[in-house]
C-alpha cells in the first residue's frame, strides 16, 4: 500500500517573471552623451509643479549605446529629502536589462550643492553597480534653473 503524499507549504511559492516592454523603437530613444543631455531628458520628464515643491529621486536607465530605456521614478519625499533605496534602484535597472544608470534628484531650494548624504549614497550605488557590471555614469542634482553633475565635478 502506497503512502499518501503529504503536501507541505514548501510547494506554494510565487513565480517571479522579469519582463521589459518598450513602445519606443531603439532608434527613437534619446541618446545621452553628456550631463547636459541627461539633465534635459530628466527635466522633460519632471512634473514642473513638483520641481520646486518636493524632493524626488529618479533613475535614468540606459542601454549599451547610452540610449534611454526608461526613467524610473523611485520616490517622492518632502521639502528637505526623499528616500533612495538601492535595492529598488537595481531592481528597476535589472528588470530593464540596463547597462548603465544615471541617478537624479531635485533640490526644491534651488541650491545645487550635494549634501554629504548625496555623496555617500552615490558612492554606495556606484559600488553596487560595479558588482553587477552596471556603470553609474552620473548623479544629477536638478533645480528649476540649472543642474549639478557629480561626474562633471569629479565626485563620482
Amino acid at each position: 500500500m502506497e503512502k499518501p503524499v503529504k503536501k507541505s507549504g514548501l510547494t506554494k511559492v510565487a513565480e517571479i517573471k522579469l519582463t521589459y516592454r518598450s513602445r519606443v523603437k531603439p532608434s527613437e530613444r534619446p541618446q545621452v552623451t553628456s550631463s547636459i543631455d541627461s539633465a534635459e531628458v530628466l527635466r522633460q520628464s519632471w512634473d514642473t509643479g513638483k520641481l520646486e515643491f518636493v524632493e524626488q529621486f529618479k533613475v535614468l536607465l540606459l542601454n549599451r549605446a547610452n540610449r534611454v530605456l526608461g526613467i524610473y521614478e523611485l520616490s517622492t519625499g518632502g521639502v528637505a529629502g526623499t528616500i533612495a533605496d538601492p535595492k529598488l534602484i537595481f531592481a528597476a535597472a535589472i528588470k530593464a536589462c540596463a547597462s548603465a544608470i544615471i541617478l537624479c534628484h531635485n533640490h526644491p531650494s534651488g541650491n545645487t550643492k550635494p549634501s554629504a548624504a548625496d555623496l555617500q549614497l552615490t558612492k554606495k550605488i556606484k559600488q553596487g553597480g560595479e558588482l553587477l557590471d552596471m556603470a553609474v555614469l552620473d548623479h544629477i542634482i536638478l533645480t528649476s534653473e540649472t543642474y549639478y553633475s557629480l561626474a562633471d565635478e569629479g565626485l563620482l
